[in-house]
């Protein structure tokens, strides 16, 4: 059988031969879920939960933490795009990728990822972008 690439748009099959291109598209973090921006609630949620499941110990805590909301992988850290997001806002998010994406190249160590995610988190919050997280982790006062 001979088809035109028109014919193979057009078919029932059209989706099967599209997916790897729209998964190239948007990515290979995005693709595997929709990724939406953490709430402070929802990062308190984690972070209790996570240290209960790390027994406290800091380093298991945080890349437990880190992961549940979508921001670390094992293959690549932290993910610096979706963290710019988050702090939007701040209006330097070129910035803060370039830190985010330093930091896990200075800090890697795949075959010890706990440390690997503390140690660039470390690296990373040492300066404005430390008190960013922690202005956005500070629990809402309710209003009067």
């Amino acid at each position: 059988m001979n088809y035109s690439k028109v014919d193979l748009i057009r078919g029932p099959g059209c989706l099967l031969l599209l997916l790897p291109l729209l998964l190239m598209a948007i990515g290979p973090s995005e693709a595997a879920s929709f990724w939406q921006l953490p709430k402070p609630e929802q990062v308190h949620q984690d972070l209790a939960s996570c240290r209960q499941a790390a027994h406290g110990e800091e380093a298991a805590t945080l890349r437990c933490l880190v992961q549940s909301l979508g921001l670390w992988s094992d293959e690549s850290g932290y993910q610096a795009r979706r963290i710019a997001k988050i702090f939007a806002g701040r209006n330097q998010m070129e910035e803060l990728m370039l830190v985010v994406d330093y930091c896990n190249r200075r800090e890697e160590r795949r075959t010890q990822p706990d440390e690997w995610a503390l140690r660039a988190y470390r690296c990373a919050t040492s300066g404005r972008f430390g008190h960013w997280v922690r202005d956005f982790m500070k629990p809402k006062r309710e209003a009067v």
